[in-house]
């Protein structure tokens, strides 16, 4: 075995570095994620995504309520560990858990620290319009995301990028990096350089309403929206009094209109930002499905909403 390492996890970004840890020859004594939640109108339990790969693989699953317990902190202070890796667990940490493994906590952050320190860097970042985003290897202290970094590996943001593709990736980069390093780090001839705070910057919780395109967007800002929106929470407009999800969408230019007036550009749907159209490529209605621009004209037999609400 390479070390006794727990793991903290809970959604699908985190299970490729469960499973390199596993694959690595890693001993994991314990999973620890969040407790299975309700979802869907008839209020199903579902498991973390982290929770189904330990049980998969045959590993031993905790998921308190709290971790700030005295009977956790005991747990876990038993199993005698080298070290603890976060990857996307949802929650901060208490000082005294960082301090139970002889080499602390690590993190698997999906973004190139100090920029984007928070719960949404994949959404922040494509929002922002950067073009290179990337994984960080980092030391868990008790400020979010302030801690010292291991190693950073980058990766472009392609022009179609969603939070969802996008994600797919780094959670595959973060797995990849986190192997290379964690044996250096495990015997301490990797050292870790504090981050520059002149340079952070902080992203928050993606809220539901998010996604409620706004008036003040350029059509730019609102296609990148669209991406970063995608899958959770779906951007959207309220037309005709109800929303309108978009998952697709490209920019165009055409005449001017006050935000939110809704036309046809070249048969397809548009709807007018500042410094141009936002073109609707692929739309979806409440409980209907995904259906493209020129169909979604088709089934309003040509006569357009004239405005759309925007936030």
């Amino acid at each position: 075995m390479n070390g006794r390492v727990a793991f903290f996890g809970s959604p699908m970004f985190a299970v490729p570095s469960l499973r390199a840890l596993a694959a690595g020859g890693y001993e994991i004594p314990l999973v620890v994620t969040q407790p299975d939640r309700p979802v869907g109108r008839g209020g199903r339990l579902k498991p973390p995504a982290v929770k189904a790969a330990a049980l998969e693989l045959g590993l031993p699953v905790a998921q308190p309520e709290s971790v700030r317990t005295a009977d956790f902190a005991g747990h876990l202070a038993g199993l005698a560990l080298d070290a603890a890796v976060v990857a996307a667990y949802g929650r901060i940490l208490p000082q005294r858990l960082l301090e139970t493994p002889r080499r602390g906590f690590v993190n698997v952050h999906a973004s190139l620290l100090p920029r984007w320190r928070g719960a949404s860097p994949i959404t922040a970042a494509i929002l922002a319009g950067d073009t290179i985003t990337g994984v960080s290897i980092m030391q868990l202290v008790p400020k979010m995301d302030a801690g010292p970094v291991i190693s950073r590996v980058e990766e472009p943001i392609r022009p179609d990028d969603t939070a969802g593709t996008l994600e797919v990736r780094l959670a595959e980069l973060g797995a990849r990096e986190l192997l290379r390093v964690l044996p250096g780090w495990l015997d301490g001839t990797l050292p870790a350089e504090p981050q520059d705070e002149a340079l952070a910057t902080y992203c928050s919780l993606v809220r539901k309403q998010d996604g409620h395109l706004r008036a003040a967007m350029t059509a730019e800002e609102a296609e990148r929206a669209v991406r970063a929106y995608d899958p959770w929470p779906g951007a959207f407009v309220v037309y005709r009094g109800a929303p309108l999800r978009i998952w697709r969408a490209r920019v165009a230019q055409g005449p001017g209109a006050p935000a939110g007036e809704v036309q046809l550009l070249d048969g397809e749907p548009a709807i007018r930002f500042a410094e141009g159209w936002l073109v609707l490529l692929e739309v979806q209605r409440p409980g209907g499905r995904r259906v493209p621009g020129r169909a979604f004209v088709a089934g309003e037999r040509g006569r357009l909403e004239p405005r759309a609400e925007l936030a």
